[in-house]
């Protein structure tokens, strides 16, 4: 199946942007990630939005890319922290994340880092959440689905809240959770986890180190969605794990291609949409097009 779904690559995106054309005046919900995450997902934003369909992103007031468009409708949010604050946090782990430090110094940065965006963004989706005036305006629109990139899962709690069919547009999923919701092996022998250096080939003590990594993942992202956990059982009012609130999805559209990546089973509701980065190409320099 994996195979089928090498030659559909380009014809993912086409095919999901086709189906969604054909329903006329469709009302998308948008809870996008702030970052690099938002560029890709607004070039699709704005070819929904010329085919007719109405799309309101709700973001919040301080941001690091988010910005109001002319394609679409944005609603803000007031949240705990003002835009220096967070233009200073992303500075710091910036140079914290891209020095020259040994391998067991970034791995600790990169923790601190990942609990300090984690503060950062469960509590600006606290204050959606919470914002009374605003989730009633989102339940009163009637939506026919929502959109998100869900490595930081408000948008499934925001989906799930709403009971809305839910839209993935992503790159991937810490500890594989990705795979884990949609119920798609990925044993630890023959995938080679992150930070581990490993290709899809590994000799014995390389699979015993996979193996180890694999399980600390657990507790890292255990750790890493706590405070999600924690509010999407309290707004939901029953207990909820994030794998639960993946395995929502209706689609998952990839944001990789499978050229890139290792070869393993994936759901039919999974679509490599690979490319999508790619919409202002320009043509190859004479000096490459002598290499092929």
């Amino acid at each position: 199946m994996v195979f089928v779904w090498r030659y559909q690559i380009p014809k993912g995106l086409v095919l999901f942007l086709s189906f969604w054309s054909l329903a006329e005046g469709g009302k998308l919900l948008v809870v996008p990630q702030d970052g690099s995450h938002w560029l890709s997902m607004r070039v699709v934003l704005e070819k929904l939005w010329e085919r007719g369909h109405e799309i309101v992103a709700v973001i919040p007031e301080a941001t690091l890319l988010l910005n109001s468009s002319q394609s679409f409708t944005i609603k803000t949010y007031s949240v705990p922290y003002t835009q220096e604050f967070l233009d200073e946090s992303y500075n710091s782990i910036g140079e914290n994340s891209f020095g020259n430090s040994p391998t067991l110094e970034n791995f600790v940065f990169l923790l601190i880092n990942m609990s300090e965006l984690t503060n950062i963004f469960s509590s600006a989706c606290r204050h959606l959440l919470y914002n009374k005036e605003l989730m009633k305006y989102l339940n009163d629109t009637k939506f026919d689905a929502i959109m998100t990139d869900p490595v930081l899962p408000c948008g499934p709690i925001v989906a799930e809240n709403l009971s809305l069919p839910s839209v993935y547009f992503m790159r991937g999923l810490p500890c594989t959770l990705d795979y884990q919701a949609a119920q798609c092996p990925s044993p630890f022998s023959y995938v080679p986890k992150t930070f581990t250096s490993s290709a899809d080939h590994m000799t014995f003590t390389e699979r015993v180190k996979n193996l180890l990594v694999g399980i600390s993942e657990d507790l890292l992202c255990y750790l890493f969605y706590l405070k999600y956990e924690n509010l999407a059982s309290e707004v939901l009012q029953r207990e909820v794990t994030v794998l639960e609130l993946f395995s929502k999805a209706s689609i998952w559209l990839m944001r990789y291609d499978f050229v890139f990546e290792y070869p393993r089973p994936i759901m039919p509701n999974m679509v490599y949409v690979g490319g999508i980065n790619c919409a202002q190409r320009k043509s190859l320099s004479k000096v490459c097009r002598c290499f092929h």
